[in-house]
């Protein structure tokens, strides 16, 4: 498959109210606001350095998250390569298109309210979180850079089903290099909600658990899935909204 950077940037940019329940509470400590977070989101209680602002923090705890992303999709991207010599590789990135794209079109759904059943993919997820989790008592209070940085990079191993419906992307790219690439460039879409919600702390989480925002970001997550199947069936033409979506290619 072709990367395609773009369409996996803004699903993170739109995605990211999801994170306003999954990591709200994270980044409202760190903003030394009172978190009134999501009952399933974890809070990670700042003791900042003397002289330094909450902004630092953010930026280590973030590129942490980032970190574990890019690392993932590393390795997704990598299994795929592994397995290049395979005589139905080809046949099974076509598969994985379409269901990536469903995929996407699952997310829409899920940010609009209208479908719970990305729930149970995160809880799947839960195996993994409970052998990383306890790495953070090991960590010791976040009162550093270093030990900030540690917490996002544990963190980004959070079970999140926006996550893997991207990281499946980085499987289909076809090479370790452009796995990471594809989960770097989710990442860096995350990363401008992350910040404000750490700057602005409750009343922006408020704000984004609205019904009309999280059913517009919704709607054009959606509209990214649409666009990526339609693409898929031929019905849509090779133009300018190849950019806007997931497109198959001849591969790496």
């Amino acid at each position: 498959m072709d990367l395609n950077p773009l369409p996996l940037f803004v699903v993170g940019l739109l995605g990211s109210v999801h994170c306003a329940g999954m990591c709200g509470g994270i980044v409202g400590a760190l903003s030394l606001t009172p978190p009134r977070a999501h009952p399933r989101a974890a809070v990670i209680t700042l003791h900042p350095t003397r002289g330094m602002g909450a902004g630092p923090y953010l930026a280590a705890y973030n590129g942490g998250r980032i970190a574990s992303y890019t690392a993932a999709g590393a390795l997704a991207g990598g299994l795929a390569q592994g397995a290049s010599r395979m005589a139905a590789l080809p046949l099974l990135q076509a598969a994985g298109y379409w269901l990536a794209n469903l995929m996407l079109v699952a997310l829409g759904l899920h940010l609009m309210g209208a479908w719970s059943g990305m729930a149970r993919i995160e809880r799947a997820g839960q195996l993994l979180w409970r052998h990383v989790r306890p790495g953070l008592a090991r960590i010791g209070p976040p009162d550093t850079l270093p030990r900030m940085f540690a917490a996002g990079v544990l963190w980004g191993w959070l079970p999140c089903a926006m996550v893997y419906s991207v990281l499946l992307t980085a499987m289909l790219s076809g090479s370790a290099g452009a796995g990471a690439l594809a989960m770097l460039a989710f990442g860096l879409g995350t990363l401008p909600m992350m910040l404000a919600l750490g700057l602005a702390g409750a009343r922006l989480r408020a704000w984004l658990r609205l019904a009309p925002v999280r059913t517009a970001c919704g709607l054009l997550v959606l509209g990214f899935g649409v666009i990526g199947l339609a693409r898929a069936a031929g019905g849509l033409p090779a133009s300018w909204l190849q950019v806007l979506c997931l497109h198959p290619g001849a591969g790496p």
